[in-house]
C-alpha cells in the first residue's frame, strides 16, 4: 500500500464466519491538503476466476445455474442465476483455478486458457479482484456430468446455449450476472462468436 494520502488507523475483524469482513478506519488526505476519517467495511472473500466456455463450430457457450442467497434476498424470486463458471482462487493461480472449478462444475476437462483481463467486481465494499479467461470447448473434453462438489454444497445445473439465445437472454433479463454479461460482450466484441 503505497498511497501516502491514506493512512490506516484501526481494523476491526466483525465476523470472520464464512469469509472476513472488517472495518476499517482511515485517513484521508482530500485534493485541498487537509484530512479526513473516514470509517468502511470491506468483505474479503478472496480473489476469484472465471470462465466463458464457448464452441465456434456450433456458436454455443457452456454456462451454469445455481441458487444465490443474495440474489433471492434481494428480489429474484427464485434465486437462480445463470452464470459463467467462477470459483475462488484458494490456493491455486487464476489459470489452475478456472481449470478445476470447470471441470467440477460443468464437466469439462479445459486444458488451454486464455485469460482476458481482471477486474473489481464490487470495490466499493468487496476486496476481490476476478480474473477473467476464456477456453474453447468440445465434447472429447467432456468427462464427466460437472454439478459442482456435494460436500461443498453446490447443486449446479450445466446449460448448453446457442451464443445468440444467450446474448438475448440478457436483454430479457434471464442472464443478470455480471462477470457473464461482461464474458458474453467480450466474445461478441472480439468475434469469439457470434
Amino acid at each position: 500500500m503505497n498511497n501516502q494520502g491514506i493512512v490506516i488507523r484501526n481494523t476491526e475483524i466483525l465476523s470472520d464466519s464464512w469469509y472476513t469482513l472488517k472495518k476499517v478506519t482511515y485517513e484521508y488526505q482530500r485534493k485541498d491538503g487537509g484530512w479526513e476519517l473516514h470509517t468502511r467495511e470491506a468483505y474479503d472473500r478472496g480473489n476469484g476466476a472465471t470462465i466463458l466456455l464457448y464452441n465456434r463450430s456450433r456458436q454455443s457457450v457452456i454456462l451454469t445455474r445455481q441458487f444465490r442467497l443474495p440474489t433471492y434476498i434481494n428480489g429474484n424470486d427464485s434465486g437462480l442465476l445463470i452464470e459463467a463458471c467462477a470459483g475462488l482462487l484458494e490456493e491455486d493461480d487464476a489459470p489452475d483455478c478456472i481449470r478445476k472449478e470447470a471441470e467440477e462444475e460443468t464437466g469439462y476437462r479445459v486444458r488451454k486458457v486464455e485469460k482476458i483481463f481482471e477486474a473489481y467486481m464490487s470495490p466499493g465494499s468487496v476486496t476481490e479482484i476476478l480474473h477473467f479467461f476464456t477456453g474453447e470447448y468440445d465434447e472429447g473434453m467432456r468427462v464427466g456430468e460437472g454439478g459442482g462438489l456435494a460436500g461443498e454444497q453446490e447443486y449446479i445445473d450445466v446449460l448448453e446455449l446457442n451464443f445468440a439465445e444467450a446474448m438475448r437472454m440478457i436483454s430479457r433479463g434471464e442472464i443478470r450476472d455480471g462477470k457473464t454479461i461482461m464474458l458474453l460482450q467480450y466474445a461478441k466484441i472480439q468475434g469469439l462468436l457470434g
